[in-house]
Order: C-alpha cells, then structure tokens, then sequence
C-alpha cells in the first residue's frame, strides 16, 4: 500500500505534470487560433467561414480522439503496475484504431459543402468552409496518431516533451499561414486554403518528431517494431474504453457545433463574433484540459497500484485548482471583453462594430461558461483515470443534448434573447454535466478501489 501523500504534495506532482500539458494544449489549441486571427485579418466572410468549419473538424477530430484518451490511463495503469508489455500493446491499437477512424471519417471532409448547406447554412459560407475542410480532411491521420503518442508520452510523465512538440507546431503553422493566406514570401495568395494546407504540413511535422522521441528515447517499448501485427484483445480494449470516451467528447462538442450553427441562423456578425468568443474560451479551457490530463495520468496510477487514499486527494487537488483558473478567466472576461474582441478584428471593417457589441455580451455568459466547464471537464478526466467511460457517456448525452441544445434554442429564439441566449443555454448543459459527473466519481468512481485499499 502506498503512502497518503499530503495536499501539498499532491499539488506539486499535479503541476509538475499537469503545467506542461497546460502549455501543450494550449499550444494545440494556437493552430486553430492561429487560422482564426488570420483569416478574421483577411476577410469577415473567411472568419465566419471558418468558425463554422473549424466546429465541423473538431467535431470528427475529437470523436477520433477518444482511442488516444483511452491509450492515457490505460498507458498511466499499466506502467505504475511496471507491465512494459501492456505500455506497448495499449499504444499499438490505440495507433490501429485511429488509422481506422481517420480513414472512415475522410468522407465527410471530402463532401462538406452538402453538409453544411444542409444544416442552413448560406451558399458562400458553406462553399469557404468546404474549401478548407476538402483540404484539412487529409490531416486527419497525422493528427490523430500524434494524439495518440502524445498520450503515450504523457502516461508516462514525460508531458515536457509533449510540450515542446506542440509549441514547435504552433509555431510552425503561424509562419505557414502567414505565408499561404496572404502570399508573402513568394508564396501564393490562398486563403481560407492556404490555412488548411498550413495544418497538413503541422501536423506531418508533429508526428514525425514524436515517432522520432519514441523510436530514440524509449526503444525499449519497441512502438513501431511489427506494428502491422494485429493484437486482438487489446484491440478490444482499447475499443470498448475508447468509443464511450469519444461519443462523450461528440455529445459535447456537437453541442457546441450545434450552437454555431444556431448562430449562423442569426446573421454572418453574430456567426462572427460567436467565432471569437469560442476561440477565447476554448483557449482559456486548454488549462482545464491540461489539469484533466494530469487528473486522468494520476488517478490512472492510482487506479493501476489500487491506491484510494491518494486517489481522493489527488482529485480535490486537481479540482481546486481548476476552479481557481476558472474564476481568473471569468474576471478577465468580464473586465475586457472589447481588448479580446479587437485581437481578431479589422480595425476599418465595417461590420466591427456590430461584431464588437455582440461579442461583449456573449463575454459576460462566457465567464459562467468557464466555471460549468471545468467542473465537467476535471470529473470526466478523473473517471476516465478510473476507467469508467459508459455512465458517463450517457450522463454527457443527456446533459448536453437533452438540456444544453433545447435551452440554447428556446432561449435564443422563441425568448429572442439571440445569442446570448444560445450561450446561456450551453452553460445550463454544462453546469448538468458537472454536477452529475461529479457525483458519479464520487460516489461509483471512488468504489472502483476497496476502501482497505
């Protein structure tokens, strides 16, 4: 039985490992970030193009992404019980599972255009999001299987590497999108494509270097050796954790697709600015999905050396601190919303002010958006430590679909509160989620351990 660390040692450890997964993600998140300020410097109709298309990736993205949020705790498990075996074999069908999906899910990038003028979208947006999706679709793969080994890295606490990866990316892309969206450098002027093909050289980029730490520096988990061998029964395991995980991501994040294209409805400046606001917060949430990680990578050893006691105080460490941020970002929102709207804006476009006033307002719910997320955030990490993904699946659909979409359409159209509105209701999904999730940690996820544990 291991010892009960203090809280003060707990918070040591979470930032140890949780601080350089704070800057991954956040550097991850830079990529997008990057395409959305450019593309707002280039042209209004390409930044409500992109709002809308960027939502349609990172929903097939982050479905994908659940076998790599699988490989975490699995990889975390395995290495506190010291099985090198199960590291290997985990990450191998988690690699397997993700060129399945990627190659599954090409289609639908191929043939965007339809399917965004089926969810009302005008016929101009919808021709600029298709242009960039017909494009990033292709990234798809890299992506994915860099998500995985960045999992793989982070389970075994070398979430620095994982870091400086991610910041190379970023990098990367902001100098390729300078250079394909606008034409400098004797590169030619392509827009909303030169973003996409900006993120397929990233994320090629991306893999290669984390293949590479992989191959030179943990050789002896032997990755790649072989890897065309199928491991049926890990295949299955990673599978049965990894689905539920990545319906709970697409139960949330088609929430907030959902909510775009509700904006959409309400004009191109609300679409606009609704781009902004998401970008921001979803900038600001990279620091709660960074704290998730490390909440999933301890509880994960935790879990793995069937320790209780260190469980609990690793998971009110690891809330605590969420929270903290949480009510930092809600103040800084409330405090400067039009110096966060300006960033992305054309200072002699004409829609700025519109697109301005909006913004401000959708600030304002955006502060509670902050607080609702990372509760939910935080106890999704820590089941999944625990390896507990069904229920909260289910707790995730019903939050989000059956509370979260309906209460953003009422609110913002039979109430005519407009956007705000459709905002308002995203927070009420959230704030179900958390609180439910919450509970069932609590309660069923803290009982996967035996109290004499």
């Amino acid at each position: 039985m291991s010892a009960i660390l203090s809280y003060r040692a707990h918070a040591r450890a979470v930032a140890a490992l949780g601080l350089p997964l704070i800057g991954g993600h956040v550097a991850q998140y830079a990529i997008g970030l990057g395409d959305t300020i450019m593309l707002g410097w280039y042209g209004v109709a390409e930044l409500a193009a992109i709002s809308l298309a960027s939502s349609l990736f990172f929903t097939i993205f982050l479905l994908g992404c659940g076998f790599a949020w699988a490989v975490m705790p699995m990889v975390a498990a395995s290495a506190a019980a010291d099985d090198e075996t199960a590291v290997r074999r985990t990450t191998r069908m988690g690699l397997w599972l993700s060129t399945i999906y990627a190659m599954l899910a090409l289609p639908a990038m191929i043939w965007s255009e339809s399917i965004l003028v089926a969810l009302g979208q005008t016929a101009a947006v919808a021709r600029l999001g298709a242009d960039y999706l017909q494009l990033a679709g292709f990234g798809l793969l890299p992506a994915l299987l860099v998500m995985v080994l960045k999992s793989y890295l982070a389970a075994l606490e070398r979430s620095q590497v994982v870091f400086w990866i991610t910041v190379f990316a970023a990098g990367v892309n902001a100098v390729a999108n300078y250079a394909l969206i606008f034409g400098h450098w004797g590169m030619p002027e392509l827009g909303i494509r030169g973003a996409a093909i900006g993120s397929i050289f990233t994320h090629c980029l991306s893999l290669a270097a984390a293949v590479g730490y992989a191959v030179l520096v943990l050789p002896e988990h032997s990755l790649f050796q072989r890897l065309w061998r199928p491991d049926w029964d890990m295949f299955g395991k990673v599978l049965r954790l990894g689905v539920p995980i990545g319906l709970t991501v697409l139960s949330e994040v088609t929430m907030f697709s959902g909510s775009a294209v509700m904006m959409g409805w309400l004009g191109t400046e609300t679409l606009a600015a609704h781009g902004v606001v998401i970008t921001v917060s979803g900038a600001t949430f990279m620091v709660h999905m960074g704290l998730s990680n490390a909440g999933t990578i301890r509880a994960g050893q935790s879990y793995g050396r069937s320790d209780r006691g260190n469980l609990a105080r690793g998971a009110v460490v690891v809330l605590v601190m969420s929270m903290a941020m949480a009510l930092a970002t809600t103040a800084v929102f409330l405090l400067a919303p039009e110096m966060l709207m300006s960033l992305f804006l054309d200072r002699d476009a004409d829609t700025r002010a519109a697109i301005l006033a909006i913004g401000v307002g959708l600030f304002a719910v955006a502060g509670l958006f902050q607080l609702a997320d990372g509760a939910q955030a935080i106890a999704t990490g820590l089941l999944r430590g625990v390896q507990d993904t069904g229920v909260p699946m289910l707790i995730a659909a019903m939050a989000y679909w059956g509370i979260g979409i309906p209460a953003s359409y009422i609110l913002g159209f039979p109430f005519g509160f407009g956007g705000v509105g459709v905002w308002a209701g995203l927070v009420l999904g959230l704030a179900a989620a958390g609180v439910l999730l919450m509970w069932r940690f609590w309660t069923f996820g803290m009982s996967r351990i035996p109290a004499h544990a």
